[in-house]
């Protein structure tokens, strides 16, 4: 049994597609304020087209194929009313450049940015939003059974928002209970006849006593499902619950198949090659404006903790008013300060260019865990647990933490948005593909080209 349902993206998808193709039949019923003939809309409809499928890629790198979180709902008309704009932007450029469609259509563009905008807005707020709980009726019945902090905010995310086609009608706290007390009241709600799932922690004492009695409970009934916390957890919130997990999880995560091994390199190489190639030209103007306004140093360079916690040199743009080696000492944070220019090198990621020369090399990867400086490292390993797995696999340029978790500590050292920033790199860890990777770069694109600061 699956709890989070993933094919609502194609539903969105294919939504999307639909209201662009209505859109443009409302456009030109209200340009000629008559019902378009066939031979009018197919004659738009044949290059809408081709801008429908970058207008797809536009909502793409819009974050507009996320998960429609609370978070994700209260950005949405903002985010939704910046993508049209671009994209109606993107077809006036199409059709300047192309005439061979012989289409110069200014007023149908500036009646489709208010069609769409609409019918999207309609699409995507009041009816998507509550599609799932329109369809399905009510939601599956289950019960929760675990302890700690990851476990209380599953079952806190779960009950505020009824976009999730299950709920938690029961939860059991193991940490307050005794184990007989636990099998009693878990026998009993599995029993009932409308109860679908158990959601427990494998490892937990209290389940492993119960385990025989209730898998007997639940063969005896026609659809039940007892799933494990930890997957429905990286389900809901894209990482790990370190609170849940155990080295016996962390071994059997960390096989990657040699075919993913050398694809993910051959994306590497062609991709800093690529990348180089385009920002060479940019490097004398970046110095020039280093050296303007201070005169200190273009470069700075940097040892960082690699694979396998092997020293690595990487090479950055400066963007600070010295070299940081994270030694932050009691403080714990650095007393350097970002200059005018670097904030812009840092927001752009240009700063960041340089460091391609260490991923041709194979120091890094395009995509990776953020590499740490060798002190914080040390620190973060002393009082973390499961720290060290992430240098089992190379350090990236960006990856699933930098793009999921903004609030990671830079510059500073920080135990517990630390941890948060692991649950991310883990998740990358167990789940790392060559299709999640190519995902992650295009993030990482939509982020760059938003400025949104690193």
């Amino acid at each position: 049994m699956t709890l989070v349902r993933r094919r609502e993206y194609v539903v969105l998808l294919i939504g999307d597609v639909a209201v662009f193709v209505i859109s443009l039949w409302g456009t030109l019923f209200l340009r000629y304020w008559e019902i378009p003939e066939s031979k009018l809309f197919l004659t738009h409809l044949v290059p809408f087209s081709l801008l429908f499928v970058a207008w797809v890629g536009i909502f793409f790198l819009a974050g507009l194929y996320g998960k429609y979180t609370r978070l994700f709902r209260g950005r949405l008309p903002t985010t939704i009313f910046y993508a049209q704009i671009i994209n109606v932007a993107l077809a006036a450029l199409f059709f300047f450049l192309i005439p061979a469609f012989g289409l110069a259509p200014k007023t149908i563009l500036a009646l489709y940015l208010l069609v769409s905008s609409a019918l999207i807005y309609a699409w995507r707020v009041p009816i998507f939003s509550h599609l799932p709980y329109l369809l399905r009726g009510r939601r599956l019945k289950g019960v929760l059974i675990a302890s700690g902090p990851d476990s209380k905010m599953l079952a806190q995310e779960v009950a505020n928002d009824r976009r999730y086609p299950f709920a938690f009608v029961h939860v059991i706290d193991t940490s307050n209970a005794p184990s007989h007390e636990v099998i009693q009241q878990a026998l009993r709600l599995a029993a009932e006849d409308d109860m679908a799932f158990l959601v427990v922690d494998f490892s937990d004492k209290a389940f492993e006593a119960a385990r025989p009695i209730i898998y007997n409970t639940a063969f005896h009934k026609e659809r039940f499902a007892i799933i494990d916390i930890v997957e429905l957890y990286q389900e809901v919130f894209d990482r790990v619950p370190l609170s849940l997990i155990s080295y016996e999880w962390m071994l059997s995560s960390m096989n990657a198949s040699r075919m993913y091994g050398f694809l993910k390199r051959a994306l590497d190489i062609v991709g800093a090659i690529a990348l180089g190639i385009v920002s060479l030209p940019f490097y004398p103007f970046v110095a020039l404006l280093i050296k303007l306004e201070d005169g200190g140093p273009i470069f700075i360079s940097q040892e960082r903790v690699g694979r396998y916690q092997r020293p690595i040199r990487v090479i950055k743009f400066r963007s600070m008013t010295g070299n940081d080696k994270g030694e932050y000492g009691e403080g714990g944070k650095t007393k350097l300060s970002v200059t005018r220019v670097g904030n812009f090198l840092r927001r752009s990621r240009i700063d960041e260019l340089p460091q391609l020369w260490a991923v041709l090399k194979g120091d890094l990867s395009l995509v990776g865990p953020r590499p740490e400086f060798p002190a914080l490292s040390r620190e973060y390993s002393a009082k973390i647990p499961y720290y060290n797995a992430r240098h089992l696999i190379t350090p990236g340029l960006t990856g699933w933490a930098q793009i999921r978790h903004h609030l990671h500590p830079h510059h500073a050292a920080d135990i517990q948005e630390t941890k948060t920033k692991l649950s991310y790199d883990l998740y990358y860890l167990k789940h790392r593909s060559l299709f999640l990777d190519v995902f992650i770069i295009l993030q990482t694109t939509r982020i760059i080209l938003t400025a949104r600061g690193s």
